[in-house]
């Protein structure tokens, strides 16, 4: 039966080979299903979470109403935490197709899409795992050949399995679906990084072999490519000009991760200098400063010191020496964030790390370049790892730009394991398989149990009890149980192994499908709709003169959805001293809208607002949309320790 199956699969890929038309169309229509799936789909069809996706949303709004492109503002203040190509972009999302949750997050959606496409790219070109198998390709004077594989047909795995790995995992789905400047720097830097190995490629003036056969394989990976503006290859044109603008989505850490990824990499081969030469680095470093830097002269001029202080000293500096906003973690935090953020395919990243051999160092040498994208990818993971686990500020997203190369890694030893003759896995592949199943069952119970570990949560007072109700639980642990069981039954069979990919693609598939999805609607609707609901209810109903206050939260998704500023206070002593004092100031004083918490709300109708004071405008889960008059207020004695 398995020989039969072998044989169709054999016979239908040869198909496929005399008609590479119909491949590279099936291909075209793979990667669109996965990026419609994995990015678009039901993109804008939930509200901004807070609490940082409205900050970027309003940020680039008051560009669009202000026509000020240079400072990005919140709530009245200037918002000097990233810079603005993020802002720009959600800001022309808004004149296109509107003010909505789509415009603002396209951008990091857009991104995702063009590393996913680029991955699938490279891969299919440059996606040999040993250098010993493009060594061989063309050699004639092997023995037996039986055992090697078929360098083109490997491409194309790796190709597709690459893309569907950049795409499917839990990290990146959150960030390229969430509206940050996040996945921009990711898709910057990662497509930056890729268009540089593409052209370190197309560089190389000689390759082991037969000239005239490499040039026919890896023509449109080295050799299409023309001068352009005195560039060897159009892929180092733009290679600098995506690191400008992974400057201008994140600031500094957009060259400096890259440079430090590609140094090593190079002083790694030996070959540090021929290639800084080969790139022209002095005139690509002149490109990046003409797209990147007026930004930063312009914000500073119209900022000041202010400016500095607070981007580069609070916001790059201080992150990376001291702890900034409580963001503390062991020193182990990123493992466990890639364990997680990759899964499943994190099972089998150390299998892939070690299968490279990364210790044989003359071997790399001397191997063609066209072989060392794995080499490159591992370069591209450890850089992006080991920096952010140096700075002492520890974010999930931080280790977001290490994804693809995660994917690289994974994507080419499964190419590697499927071309090459192994008739039974290895101690590593076994290892990996059963870990791989222990963890499908571990996510099987956390899914189950999740709703007894939310916790109470104040926006949404029975989020645990509905979504428990939901049987969204349930379904995502048969599911995951399901695949585990599948995993075992393919480890127990022989050559079942190879099953393992497509089981855990699968799953993951249709846990986004049959899951994910009904559940972020679910907590759109239980959390976020009553706030964004009241939000523009406070927006039509709002008065001359009339200001938003909110009291005991901060929630900055209001600032946008109310398209005004909101004063926030925590506490109701220095609410009602803020109402009394506006009352007391102004002549004719008038009303206050106010967002409020319901529990709040009576705690407040007990101690200090008495029916007259106030009028309930609407309410909707836990909040309470309110009027106060301050007129009555101002008329009313003043009560003994009320602070001013």
């Amino acid at each position: 039966m398995k020989d039969r199956v072998a044989k169709t699969v054999t016979k239908w890929w040869n198909v496929w080979e005399k008609h590479p038309t119909r491949l590279w169309m099936f291909s075209v229509l793979g990667l669109s299903a996965i990026c419609w799936v994995a990015f678009l789909w039901h993109l804008g069809s939930t509200g901004l979470v807070d609490e940082t996706e409205p900050l970027f949303a309003e940020a680039a709004r008051q560009m669009t109403v202000t026509g000020d492109w240079i400072t990005p503002y919140f709530n009245g203040e200037t918002r000097f935490d990233k810079p603005p190509l993020v802002y720009w972009l959600m800001a022309i999302g808004y004149n296109l197709i509107g003010v909505n949750e789509w415009a603002v997050r396209l951008p990091s959606a857009m991104s995702a899409i063009a590393l996913t496409v680029l991955g699938f790219y490279t891969l299919r070109y440059l996606g040999i795992s040993r250098p010993s198998t493009l060594i061989h390709e063309n050699s004639s004077e092997l023995e037996d050949t039986s055992k090697l594989p078929n360098p083109e047909r490997q491409r194309w795995l790796s190709a597709g399995i690459g893309a569907a790995l950049i795409a499917f995992n839990p990290i990146t789905l959150v960030w390229a679906r969430t509206g940050v400047s996040d996945m921009l720097l990711s898709g910057c830097m990662g497509t930056a990084l890729l268009s540089f190995f593409i052209a370190y490629v197309q560089g190389e003036t000689r390759i082991q072999g037969d000239g005239e056969q490499n040039s026919r394989n890896h023509g449109k990976a080295k050799g299409d490519s023309q001068p352009i503006l005195g560039f060897s290859s159009g892929w180092y044109l733009a290679f600098y000009i995506l690191i400008a603008l992974a400057i201008l989505a994140k600031g500094p850490v957009g060259i400096v991760l890259p440079g430090l990824i590609i140094g090593a990499f190079l002083v790694y081969l030996g070959n540090f200098w021929q290639v800084v030469r080969e790139m022209r680095l002095f005139w690509g470093l002149g490109i990046i400063g003409i797209l990147a830097i007026p930004w930063y002269v312009l914000v500073t001029l119209a900022n000041g010191e202010d400016y500095i202080n607070k981007f580069f000293g609070y916001h790059n500096i201080e992150r990376f020496v001291g702890v900034v906003n409580h963001h503390w973690a062991p020193w182990y935090f990123y493992f466990l964030v890639v364990l997680v953020g990759f899964v499943p395919w994190s099972c089998y990243l150390p299998l892939a790390i070690a299968r490279l051999r990364f210790w044989q160092v003359q071997q790399w040498r001397c191997s063609p370049r066209a072989s060392q994208l794995g080499l490159f990818a591992l370069c591209w993971f450890a850089g992006v790892f080991g920096f952010f686990t140096i700075a002492v500020t520890k974010l999930p997203s931080y280790v977001l730009p290490l994804m693809p190369a995660a994917a690289i890694l994974v994507a080419l030893l499964a190419s590697d394991l499927l071309t090459y003759q192994n008739p039974q896995p290895r101690l590593g592949l076994r290892l990996s398989g059963g870990f791989n199943v222990i963890f499908l069952l571990v996510l099987a119970g956390a899914i189950l149990y999740s709703p007894n570990i939310i916790g109470y949560d104040p926006a949404a007072l029975n989020l645990s009890e509905t979504l428990q109700a939901s049987g969204l639980p349930l379904r995502g642990g048969i599911l995951w149980g399901m695949a585990a069981v599948a995993a075992v039954i393919a480890l127990c069979r022989r050559r079942g192994w190879r099953w393992l990919g497509t089981i855990n693609l699968v799953a993951f598939v249709a846990f986004i499908i049959l899951v994910v999805s009904p559940a972020a609607f679910l907590l759109d609707q239980e959390r976020q709709l009553p706030l964004r609901e009241l939000s523009a209810i406070a927006a039509e109903v709002n008065q001359p003169s009339e200001e938003l206050l909110m009291m005991g939260f901060e929630k900055p998704s209001v600032v946008f959805y109310a398209e005004r500023s909101v004063n926030y206070f925590d506490e109701e002593h220095k609410f009602i001293a803020y109402i009394e004092k506006i009352a007391k100031t102004k002549p004719n004083p008038p009303s206050t809208l106010v967002l409020i918490e319901s529990k709040r709300f009576n705690k407040l109708k007990e101690n200090s607002l008495k029916p007259n004071e106030y009028t309930i405008v609407d309410q909707g889960g836990a909040y309470h949309l309110i009027r106060v008059t301050k007129q009555v207020i101002a008329q009313k004695p003043q009560p003994s320790g009320v602070i001013k």
